[in-house]
């Protein structure tokens, strides 16, 4: 079976490489790293993705990005430690580190509704769907402009 011909539904907003690029990695969905964080953890690290600079490194403070993912305080530092355990960001205040994606460890994907060991309560209960991780770059870009 052939794929069909690719077809751009709306060409005229063809996505181009401005100068000021970030990117985000296919092997997080490719290698499974999605299935290890929950929705506001992923959130945060498309915000991270974004501001960082080419070694990975940004420095928003804490108010910044509670005010960016319309977060209350409590919220960043449960999905900082989601991101850290799965090994996608090192955190050092201020700093942060968007690290190098390394291969998923082969232990069994969390099913939905379970926890990760040492997952904060606070963390959502289950993996982000595919669906919810577009629905977040969706409204990230919508809200900075990029929609």
């Amino acid at each position: 079976m052939s794929l069909p011909a690719r077809v751009l539904p709306e060409p005229e907003r063809r996505r181009c490489v401005p100068k000021s690029f970030s990117w985000v990695d296919h092997r997080l969905v490719r290698d499974g790293h999605v299935l290890r964080c929950g929705t506001p953890a992923l959130a945060l690290y498309l915000v991270l993705v974004t501001v960082a600079d080419a070694e990975g490194l940004s420095f928003y403070s804490d108010g910044a990005l509670c005010r960016m993912l319309r977060w209350p305080g409590w919220q960043l530092p449960a999905a900082r430690r989601d991101l850290q355990q799965a090994g996608l960001v090192a955190y050092q205040a201020p700093f942060y580190q968007v690290l190098s994606l390394d291969p998923v460890p082969t232990a069994p994907p969390v099913e939905a509704g379970q926890r990760p060991p040492g997952r904060s309560p606070q963390a959502a209960e289950r993996p982000a769907t595919s669906e919810e991780v577009s629905t977040i770059i969706a409204e990230w870009k919508r809200r900075h402009g990029y929609a």
